[in-house]
């Protein structure tokens, strides 16, 4: 009997989750601010993982990032 698992996106390997404690030091903002953002709709995107855990995943912070660069004027 062959035992069949679930087709990975080939994506996720490459796409790493981060959680939101791991983020708020990377952002120098607290976990409450991000919780915050999540509920207001900003912020980078989420993943809910279960009912309690949220990660975010390294693409989307890298967009969010990139979203809030200014360029500044000579």
């Amino acid at each position: 009997m062959r035992v069949q698992t679930p087709a990975t996106p080939a994506k996720l390997a490459d796409d790493l989750l981060i959680a939101d404690s791991e983020l708020a030091a990377l952002l120098s903002v607290s976990t409450k601010t991000l919780a915050n953002w999540r509920g207001k709709g900003e912020g980078p995107r989420f993943v809910k993982v279960g009912k309690r855990c949220v990660r975010y995943r390294q693409s989307d912070v890298a967009a969010f990032i990139e979203r809030g660069s200014r360029e500044v004027a000579a």
